[in-house]
């Protein structure tokens, strides 16, 4: 294990901004100006799928501003990987199913925009799920706490330690399940490929086996980094009444993910013993999220991976 953690953080010829997402049989990489979706089709072959990159704060530069970004590239990146997710499944499902009731009155109001309309419903009830299980659920426990421990940034680590614990039960508990298990073999194959590429290899199944499962820079990581992060900045507020204490949850979030974001990006392209440190939870994390994977997942990470590769490698790097 420990040499693993210390294969992730082995010095690349050049670190990319690259980064991708599993899907369901399959993988979505986003590089600076494409993104691509590279599924294994139920036939054996490899469909691969490319659509240039749309980001918000190339129309708002403004947007692009440092502990701003973090909020952008997290709407950004669940927008894209519902979207990807729903493509792979249309791409490795056998037989087309009937349309359910809510999806046949879903295309008769919004037509054409159907896909679009689902997409963001997605988004909008997983963030929902991820506020009340991660935010608000941790806060409504930790009440029942605040007649036995007096210090707010006690009961704010309590808050804490109680919403990492759902995280990773929720977390271990997904990875038991048939399909899940594929995806997080997937996500593997994602880190291979992309270690493979930074450390100027050329992209073989060969040559990205050998490399390890862990990256510093994942999504990951990320949301454990905001947890973390989450801690520190609820802490200065105190701990309020309820109804006080669930609008700050929320309106702070945005600040925590920047702040987050920033943190995952100095970590993803240092090579100091701070960022090292600092990666280490999440990539412990990772040892749940990601898994060998075979040859074959392999194949797929690296059509994804050459989808999105540019002539000119400066200009993917960070």
């Amino acid at each position: 294990m420990i040499s693993k953690i210390k294969d992730a953080f082995n010095k690349p010829k050049h670190k990319t901004s690259i980064g991708g997402q599993a899907l369901i049989e399959g993988v979505m990489m986003k590089g600076p100006k494409e993104i691509a979706i590279a599924v294994r089709e139920p036939n054996g072959n490899i469909k691969l799928k490319k659509e240039p990159v749309n980001s918000v704060s190339s129309k708002y530069s403004f947007l692009k501003l440092p502990f701003i970004r973090g909020s952008v590239v997290l709407i950004e990146a669940m927008i894209v990987g519902v979207k990807s997710l729903m493509y792979s499944a249309e791409v490795y499902e056998v037989e087309e199913e009937e349309p359910g009731v809510i999806d046949k009155a879903l295309e008769k109001i919004f037509k054409d925009k159907t896909e679009d309309i689902m997409i963001y419903l997605s988004v909008i009830l997983s963030l929902f799920f991820t506020i009340l299980l991660f935010i608000l659920a941790p806060s409504y426990l930790t009440n029942f706490l605040k007649t036995k421990i007096s210090s707010n940034l006690g009961l704010n680590l309590v808050e804490g330690v109680i919403r990492v614990l759902i995280f990773l039960i929720y977390v271990y508990s997904i990875s038991k399940m048939k399909d899940v298990k594929r995806v997080f073999e997937y996500h593997g194959a994602e880190h291979k490929t992309i270690h493979c590429y930074e450390h100027g290899e050329e992209l073989t199944v060969e040559n990205a086996r050998k490399y390890t499962t862990l990256h510093p820079r994942c999504g990951t990581s990320f949301i454990f980094m905001v947890m973390i992060v989450s801690i520190l900045v609820f802490s200065l507020f105190g701990w309020p009444n309820p109804l006080l204490r669930f609008i700050l949850r929320i309106i702070l979030l945005p600040v925590i993910a920047g702040i987050s974001y920033e943190i995952n990006k100095y970590t993803g392209r240092s090579d100091s013993k701070l960022a090292q440190i600092v990666s280490y939870p999440g990539l412990m994390l990772q040892k749940i999220t990601t898994s060998e994977p075979d040859d074959s997942q392999l194949e797929v990470a690296i059509e994804a991976l050459k989808g999105v590769l540019v002539e000119d490698k400066e200009a993917d790097i960070w």
